[in-house]
């Protein structure tokens, strides 16, 4: 593991969220959910792909806290254009498990 900087970790924006809406990506390469997770003031609401549909569906996702990378430049995935990377880890199989603050806090809160 490489080790980086206090200044490197700050530069890296990572927010709190809430999904908004939520749709099948069948036409992914690999199963996906798109999500609208909404940053309140002025980021407002941003886009996603992920690949969690092992643990989620689009309709247990709409509501759910999430923690997302925010200041990633766009990247397009397929047809979609994904504008944040919401954070998750591996369960024992591999498959994504989104990472929630345990209580709720308000939206565009950054992590620190």
């Amino acid at each position: 593991m490489t080790e980086i900087s206090f200044d490197d970790f700050l530069k890296v924006e990572v927010r709190k969220g809430t999904v908004v809406q939520a749709e099948d990506y069948p036409e992914a390469r690999k199963p996906a959910i798109k999500l609208w997770v909404d940053f309140g003031g002025d980021m407002g609401v941003k886009k996603s792909s992920a690949q969690i549909t092992r643990h989620y569906t689009p309709e247990t996702v709409v509501g759910k806290e999430v923690m997302a990378v925010t200041n990633f430049p766009p990247r397009q995935i397929g047809k979609f254009m994904s504008e944040i990377l919401v954070l998750g880890v591996p369960d024992e199989d591999g498959e994504v498990v989104l990472i929630t603050p345990d209580k709720s806090v308000p939206d565009g809160g950054r992590l620190y």
